[in-house]
This record gives structure tokens, C-alpha cells and sequence, in this order.
């Protein structure tokens, strides 16, 4: 067994031992640390950004995708962020102890179930070292360990991150190895990760297709898959095209390099001659459109697409661009290439807005709402630890609750089973 291997099932260890003792306490502990959390990440804003810096770079000099920099860089308002968010999470409501449905069986029995722990969490991601503390506080608040493998990119950023919350866990009187740093892996390294079955409960990764596709192949313990974000905008007849265009603008030029950043935008027919020559002044500020024949002759800027375009994530200043038939084809085209992501509709219809929410499938489906809005802070969980596009346990933004499962508990008085 190699040394790596070593530190790894020893973490794993730690965790599972720190996980029972972390369990049972009570939200105004678990609450005190985060808090305290929160405090340190402002006062310590400092060496935070010190080893950030660090790591940029590192990044930048190995000529890293404008994308996975913007999601690396860390500056005051994003520690600020950080730590609003920690303080969101402790004022959610606690999920552990929550009972639901208790009832009497006609043999006196009363049974039900009880919200408790996952227990062990492992996390891999890339780049971005928010995902440190976001994963932290909420298995914390949860009750659950969690072991966390960043990437080589941001290993400074994580390790000076995971010093904080360690010292906030030991300030208030619980276990710091609820929260461990696990140093960035080769893939060798990774798979033993992944193959601690009876010590990890469920395994999140977040990145890039091919390392969510790496995980899930090679994992012996629960994954959960978030593979491509491949978000749509569907423009029906007659939509305000004011409200069309400001959904457009947020959704892909706001952050383009994000999951629920807008991919692919679908106008309807008599919608295009009207709505799409205003795309133009999107383009002016640097987008680049690529679409179909009817497309590109109604915006002189559009370059042509082709076939492998419409169901791409670009994580960048480009977007997909079709005109539609109708709303049937619409939906056709987002059942097609849509990751069951985000996907949304501006329209006037009260019948078609309802009809999209009814029968697209994906984590969230938003009427008359930019796609930038399925995140966890934005739809009151808090923070999450990733967006689930699997359907088992979670589906779309993992908050508290996701990181929950429900166990029966029976109250009898000598009943026996004949």
C-alpha cells in the first residue's frame, strides 16, 4: 500500500470516527461554528487572497481557459460573498431530527421517519475554492464529514481555506476533522478515493465532463452526475422582446463560464424577423453567434452552425442560435441536446408557460427567468454543494436537505410480529 493510499483511508478514518461524534449535536453548536466560520474568512481575508494570488498565477503562466480563472479567482467581494453565505446557511433551518410521518398502526405501533446524516462526504472538484467553504458549512450544518479534493490549481487557495474552517470547528467545541483538505490526487491517487466504499457515503464531483465521467467510471461507492450544462432560452410568439433580450444578456454574458450560463438560444419563427436583429448589440460587446441558415440571415453577424454546436457547453462568449417551427419543435430541440439542466421559456402564454414546466425535463425549468437563477443562494437553500442532473438521491440544486436521508423509527410497547 503506498504511502498515499495510507493518508487516504487514515483521512477516511478520521472522518467517519469525527462524523458519529459530529452527528448528534445540536443546531446552536453546529450554528456557533458557522458563524464563527463566516468571521474568520472576513479578518483573514488577507492570507486568503495571499495564496490565491499565488495560485493564479501558477494558472495563468500554465495558460489555463479564461473560464477556469475566472472560476479560481478570489478577490474581497468574493470572501465577502463566502461568508454571507455560511451565515445564510446557519440561519436555515437544521433538516437533522426533522420527523416525518409518524402514524398509528392498528397494532399500537407508531411509526414514521426521522431526518439524519448521509455520514462521510467526499468532494472533487476544480478550480473553484468557494466550493471549499460552501461544501464545508453545509455538510457541517447537515452533520456529515467531508473530505475535500480541490485541484492542483487552486491547492494554496483550498489549503489556507481549510485552516479557517478547521480552526472554527476547534473554537467551538467540535471535531476538526469533520472538515479535511485532501491534496490534489493523480489519478491513480484518485481511485482510491473513489474505492472507499464503507467509509465514503456519497461522492460529489464537480467540474468538467471529463472528470465527472472519470469519477462515475471508476467509483465503488454512490455518485452523484452533473455531466454538461447545456442551458436553453426558448423566445415563444409574441414574447416581450425587452424581457427576451434581458434573459439572453444575463444568461450568457453575465458569467458565461458558469453551469447554468446560457448555451443555446431557440426563437420562434414569428418571433425572429423582430427579436433576433437585436442580438446584435450583444455581439457588439463580444458574443459570437452561431446559427442556423434563417438565423444568420436575419443577423448579419452570425456565423454558420453546425450540427455539433446545438447540445455543445461552451463555458464561453458563444451562443447557439435556431429558429423554431413552433412550440412543439422547441421542445423537440431541448429533449434532444438539453443535460437536464436549466431551461427556460419567455412567453406570454399562461397555457405554453405551463405546458415547458409540465413536460421539459430538467433540475429547473423557469418561465419568464433567466437560467442563471438554478443555483443554491438563488433558490433559498443557502449555498449547495452541486447541482445534481441525476435523478438519485437529488435532482438540480443540493442543499441541507441533499445531504440528508430519512430512517424509519418504530415506538412500541412489546409488540411482537406473529
Amino acid at each position: 500500500m503506498s504511502t498515499v493510499e495510507k493518508d487516504l483511508r487514515e483521512s477516511g478514518r478520521r472522518a467517519r470516527e469525527a462524523a458519529r461524534w459530529l452527528a448528534p449535536f445540536d443546531r446552536r453548536t453546529k450554528d456557533a461554528a458557522l458563524f464563527e466560520m463566516a468571521r474568520m474568512l472576513e479578518e483573514r481575508a488577507p492570507e486568503i487572497l495571499a495564496a490565491n494570488a499565488e495560485d493564479v498565477a501558477e494558472a495563468r503562466a500554465a495558460a489555463i481557459g479564461d473560464a477556469m480563472i475566472d472560476r479560481l479567482v478570489l478577490d474581497v467581494p468574493r470572501i465577502r460573498a463566502m461568508a454571507d453565505g455560511v451565515r445564510e446557511i446557519a440561519a436555515l433551518d437544521d433538516p437533522v431530527g426533522e420527523v416525518v410521518g409518524m402514524r398509528r398502526r392498528p397494532n399500537g405501533l407508531l411509526a414514521g421517519q426521522v431526518r439524519v446524516p448521509l455520514g462521510v462526504i467526499a468532494m472533487i472538484y476544480e478550480s473553484r475554492p468557494n466550493v471549499t467553504v460552501d461544501a464545508a458549512a453545509l455538510c457541517l450544518k447537515s452533520g456529515n464529514a467531508v473530505l475535500l479534493r480541490g485541484g492542483k490549481e487552486a491547492r494554496r487557495s483550498n489549503a489556507a481555506l481549510g485552516v479557517i474552517v478547521r480552526e472554527a470547528l476547534a473554537r467551538t467545541g467540535l471535531p476538526e476533522d469533520a472538515v479535511q483538505i485532501v491534496p490534489p490526487l493523480d489519478r491513480e491517487e484518485t481511485k482510491t478515493l473513489l474505492g472507499m466504499s464503507g467509509v465514503i457515503d456519497l461522492l460529489i464531483p464537480r467540474g468538467g465532463e471529463g472528470l465527472i465521467r472519470f469519477v462515475a467510471e471508476h467509483a465503488r461507492v454512490p455518485v452523484v452526475q452533473h455531466y454538461q450544462g447545456v442551458c436553453h432560452l426558448y423566445v415563444d410568439e409574441n414574447a416581450d422582446d425587452d424581457m427576451a433580450l434581458a434573459l439572453v444578456d444575463n444568461g450568457k454574458m453575465s458569467r458565461p463560464g458558469v453551469c447554468n450560463a446560457l448555451e443555446c438560444l431557440l426563437v420562434h419563427e414569428s418571433e425572429a424577423a423582430r427579436f433576433l436583429p437585436r442580438l446584435a448589440a450583444l455581439c457588439e460587446r463580444g458574443l459570437e453567434v452561431r446559427g442556423c441558415e434563417r438565423t444568420r440571415a436575419l443577423l448579419p453577424q452570425a456565423v454558420a452552425a453546425t450540427e455539433d454546436d446545438y447540445g455543445k457547453e461552451f463555458l464561453a462568449y458563444i451562443l447557439a442560435v435556431r429558429v423554431v417551427d413552433d412550440f412543439d419543435q422547441a421542445l423537440a430541440h431541448i429533449a434532444r441536446y438539453g443535460s437536464n439542466h436549466s431551461e427556460a421559456i419567455c412567453t406570454r402564454s399562461y397555457e405554453r408557460a405551463q405546458r415547458f414546466l409540465r413536460e421539459v425535463d430538467a433540475s429547473c425549468v423557469l418561465v419568464n427567468a433567466s437560467t442563471r437563477f438554478n443555483d443554491g443562494s438563488m433558490l433559498g437553500l443557502g449555498a449547495e454543494v452541486g447541482i445534481s442532473t441525476s435523478k438519485l438521491h437529488a435532482y438540480g440544486p443540493m442543499g441541507l436537505a441533499s445531504l440528508t436521508t430519512l430512517k424509519w423509527i418504530v415506538e412500541g410497547s412489546g409488540q411482537v410480529r406473529n
